[in-house]
């Protein structure tokens, strides 16, 4: 063997010393991230490795030797792990997803009594889904009129509405539960709306209307309110022109007991009534006091003639693209937002409460003849309507507690 060749085997012998050059921590990096390398190869101490070496050992016939990881180089490729943990950590916000937006619309806003629940619903719907969910009150700002609301969200403009005391203007079949004196009692609304008949709706509205039904409320029995007299008596409505809502129901209503009916949409009402256009109109306590109808009147008469429930929706659409847990949450706000609503119609609609709240606004409030108003409706106005809904006239007659 010459000189020569003793010299290159001694040289070639001798294992390199591992580089802490940037450029090779780069390759190393690069080689860890495009691989499925296991790095339990590296776990045995040694200086470092040489792929000259192994592919000459390979043409030699031998196995091949084992690559090691320099622990410089380890040491430099958990630095980039970690460092990659902690980007990971602190991705922008921009990369979450956003929550769902959900709109609902309402004629009016708090303190009317179902805005009040409307706000707590949106609110509890928005905390709890975990930012999945964003739902938004708008009551008297986004839409002002009933049918535009319940058109939006058939449209899916926006999510969630309801037609307020409109509700036999926009869906007629819920005209019958408008007649006056059919419905008698609180407890007998809460038990059908409850139960079969509810569901009855909400199907129906469904099938017609692309629209699920949250939940059904109301705003309280309707009593008379106006600038002329005490209403104690069916003669002391004669005569009187009194306000009503477009639904024939209403109508029929007001001229069946004596008065002269006359259509208007809520946001003439004030006016005509300082104009004298009209001497007055019927609502509930609850929105006697919400809509200030006391600046416009003297008496307010508890006749108790009229029941007006109404029902709060949502596209169909959008209801069926949620998620399960999604729907149980919205369903389970809905339960709280009815329960809060009732309970604040229910909690002004007495005499007592009345006389506190309406008298301290200059009103005189009075009770009257409910019989002898009841009689006169069942002559006049039951008829035509038993005949329309004869079977939901029976279910709802026929519903005791």
């Amino acid at each position: 063997m010459s000189p020569r060749t003793r010299r290159f085997r001694r040289r070639s012998s001798k294992a390199p010393k591992a580089s802490s050059s940037p450029k090779r921590a780069t390759r190393a990096i690069a080689s860890v991230a495009g691989s499925s390398w296991n790095r339990s190869v590296c776990s045995a101490p040694a200086r470092g490795c040489y792929s000259g070496r192994q592919n000459n050992a390979i043409s030699r016939g031998r196995p091949p030797v084992t690559r090691i990881v320099p622990a410089t180089r380890r040491r430099i490729l958990q630095a980039a792990a970690a460092s990659s943990v902690v980007a990971l950590a602190k991705a922008p916000a921009f990369a979450q997803a956003q929550p769902k937006k959900l709109v609902f619309a309402h004629v009016t806003a708090s303190p009317e009594s179902s805005a009040v629940a409307f706000e707590a619903m949106a609110k509890e719907v928005t905390e709890r889904s975990n930012g999945e969910l964003a739902m938004e009150f708008h009551g008297g700002t986004l839409l002002t009129k009933e049918l535009e609301i319940i058109n939006a969200v058939k449209a899916g403009n926006i999510a969630m509405g309801d037609p307020g005391g409109a509700a036999a203007t926009v869906f007629p079949e819920m005209g019958v539960f408008l007649v006056p004196y059919l419905i008698a009692s609180y407890d007998q609304a809460y038990k059908m709306f409850n139960g079969a008949v509810g569901d009855r709706f909400d199907k129906q509205f469904q099938d017609k209307y692309k629209l699920k039904v949250l939940f059904f409320y109301d705003y309280g029995f309707r009593h008379f309110w106006n600038s002329k007299r005490p209403i104690a008596e069916p003669k002391d409505l004669r005569g009187l022109k009194m306000r009503v809502q477009q639904a024939k129901v209403f109508a029929d209503t007001i001229n069946g007991l004596g008065g002269v009916a006359v259509p208007m949409a809520w946001g003439e009402v004030i006016p005509a009534a300082q104009q004298g256009v009209i001497d007055g109109a019927d609502l509930p306590i609850v929105n006697i006091l919400a809509l200030k109808a006391y600046e416009v009147s003297k008496y307010c008469s508890m006749t108790y003639h009229n029941y007006g429930p109404t029902a709060a929706v949502i596209n169909l659409e959008l209801w069926n693209g949620l998620t399960e847990s999604q729907r149980k949450l919205i369903a389970d706000a809905s339960r709280n937002a009815q329960t809060k609503v009732r309970q604040l119609t229910e909690s002004v609609d007495n005499l007592d409460k009345a006389k506190e709240l309406l008298e301290a606004k200059g009103m005189t409030v009075n009770t009257a003849n409910v019989d002898a108003f009841r009689k006169l409706a069942q002559e006049k106005v039951w008829p035509a309507y038993k005949q329309q809904f004869p079977e939901l006239w029976e279910e709802i007659v026929a519903t005791k507690v």
